[in-house]
């Protein structure tokens, strides 16, 4: 009867199309936090006023900042809107290379009090060493990686202005010059003094939403080396004072070679920006099919990714919206279009009554096929009040890829940790322990931050690739990696940003389930270069030179 079971269950999965992967290693996330030695406390500056950026968090990076192998914690923080006598700093957390992490903010460089919202990383002077931009309330910060684990600000000599409420910022190379350019996210216009007095019961005053405020433009700054970046925003096509704008992620949607952008706006169309290869962009997001939910409204949209989920060789992009509103998962079809997959699938249905923030595609059980990981969390404490089946705090969500472009919740299957409600807002992935499975660090809005390492990954093989550009940007940003082996064919792009605020590591992780040998792997640089390496043994970490090649 067993097998008869067994047998009757397996043509029910090739009937639904779902029999593409290996069963689901036994993963589960640990709550490390505290064991790896982050102690970190997130701060919103709230004193009764309830000032709209008090519901917002910060995001956080995991970064290879010293080029050991092994990436650091990068936690931002806010501060007092009225000076209290108490400072409060980001916290640059140094990879001990054992599991754990020591404090070395103090005296880094980075010890700067500020309204920090996102960070984006990468080598912007291509000089071997990954620096830091930073997106603030009261005015951005470019700080300059000096070695040794010191930052020296370079925001006022380096020409970048941006006098708004930036949120996610990205770095890219939209012109394939060699030095990577920026682009910041603006959200809208926001003082203290222009605060708007919401309320959910018609008494007390409660936290605003953005829909009766102003947008603000996004920035985009060109490198234009030795430092100095240049406002081009207006000649490139992308002013637009329409926007509310707190994701952005760099994909190439059509395949041209050309780096595109997606940004998620909150209350407002999502925009598609094409690169059209000569300094400017095209908006298509409305006719990309994009902009708005499946009833044709825009949606309180926030963190955002790419991947190519389903192996049809095209970026598909995820979208984290508003409570009640449910996740979009817009399906690349190849002809310019997307379709919005989540209505029909189990993402959109688990999805409904969170508000996710940070959102992200990556392969936590290395089987081949990325999954989808949440990071949920309300702006309104009290919101239960209002909307009983809604809570502040929200567990994450995690979708296990079962292959032929479907998913399944596999929240409760990953640990007790995984699963505890919190106010999520950043939230990014890194391999910070080495073992070849990729871990989780997430972000809580005036809390403590949350390390979740993954135990049960590495059951299955995999191969780690960092890019380093000589003619093309020393970070390797927007080059494109194949691989192939036994299981199929595989691609991903180095980029910088991504998901709420945050920046995943630059390295590229593919799962290899039962494979043990990629038996191709290709490299696309921006330059035009193309690199081909035969027979690469897994469970190895790979660095690939633009000139020399592979790093033994």
């Amino acid at each position: 009867m067993k097998y008869i079971a067994i047998f009757l269950a397996a043509a029910l999965c090739l009937a639904l199309g779902l029999a593409a992967t290996a069963p689901a290693p036994a993963v589960h996330f640990t709550n490390v936090t505290t064991a790896a030695g982050i102690h970190f406390q997130h701060h919103n500056g709230k004193f009764g006023k309830k000032y709209l950026p008090e519901t917002m968090g910060s995001g956080c990076a995991f970064v290879d900042l010293d080029g050991d192998g092994y990436p650091d914690i990068v936690l931002l923080n806010g501060k007092d809107w009225k000076p209290s006598g108490h400072k409060y700093f980001p916290g640059y957390y140094h990879n001990n290379k054992n599991g754990t992490f020591t404090d070395v903010t103090r005296g880094s460089g980075l010890d700067v009090e500020m309204y920090a919202m996102g960070i984006a990383v990468a080598d912007y002077d291509n000089d071997g060493r990954p620096d830091i931009y930073i997106t603030a309330l009261d005015g951005d910060h470019l700080f300059h990686n000096e070695g040794n684990g010191k930052f020296r600000d370079v925001t006022a000599q380096s020409g970048i202005k941006n006098a708004a409420f930036g949120t996610s910022a990205a770095w890219f190379d939209y012109d394939n010059d060699g030095k990577p350019d920026l682009f910041v996210a603006n959200y809208i216009q926001w003082t203290p003094a222009n605060d708007l007095w919401c309320s959910l019961d018609g008494r007390t005053k409660s936290y605003c939403t953005p829909e009766s405020s102003k947008g603000s433009p996004n920035r985009l700054f060109h490198n234009l080396g030795n430092g100095r970046f240049e406002d081009v925003t207006k000649k490139a096509g992308l002013y637009d004072t329409t926007s509310k704008s707190l994701g952005v992620t760099v994909l190439d949607y059509n395949g041209d070679g050309f780096a595109d952008l997606f940004i998620s706006n909150d209350t407002q169309p999502n925009k598609l920006y094409r690169n059209n290869k000569n300094g400017t962009f095209t908006e298509e997001g409305v006719s990309a099919g994009v902009a708005f939910g499946e009833d044709g409204v825009a949606r309180g949209a926030m963190g955002v990714d790419w991947a190519d989920y389903d192996r049809s060789g095209r970026p598909s992009l995820l979208v984290g919206n508003f409570s009640n509103q449910m996740m979009g998962l817009y399906h690349n079809e190849g002809n310019g279009l997307f379709v919005d997959e989540a209505p029909s699938s189990t993402v959109g249905r688990a999805s409904l009554l969170s508000l996710t923030f940070g959102a992200f595609f990556f392969d936590y059980d290395l089987d081949g096929y990325p999954d989808i990981l949440a990071a949920n969390g309300h702006t309104e404490v009290e919101i239960g009040r209002v909307q009983p089946k809604v809570r502040y705090e929200e567990p994450p969500l995690l979708f296990r890829n079962v292959a032929k472009g479907h998913f399944e919740n596999a929240s409760n299957a990953v640990g007790a940790d995984f699963a505890r409600p919190i106010v999520a807002r950043g939230a990014a992935y890194a391999d910070f322990d080495r073992d070849g499975d990729l871990d989780v660090l997430l972000t809580t809005n005036d809390g403590p931050p949350v390390l979740l390492r993954n135990d049960g990954g590495n059951r299955n093989h995999w191969l780690n690739v960092r890019l380093a550009g000589t003619k093309s940007n020393r970070s390797g940003l927007d080059a494109v990696v194949r691989i192939e082996s036994a299981g199929g064919k595989q691609w991903n792009m180095v980029r910088s940003g991504g998901s709420y605020c945050s920046q995943s590591d630059l390295a590229l992780t593919f799962g290899l389930g039962a494979d043990t040998v990629v038996r191709a792997i290709q490299v696309e640089w921006p330059s035009g270069k193309r690199q081909s390496f035969l027979n690469v043994p897994a469970n190895q970490f790979l660095t690939i030179n633009e000139t020399s090649g592979i790093a033994r």
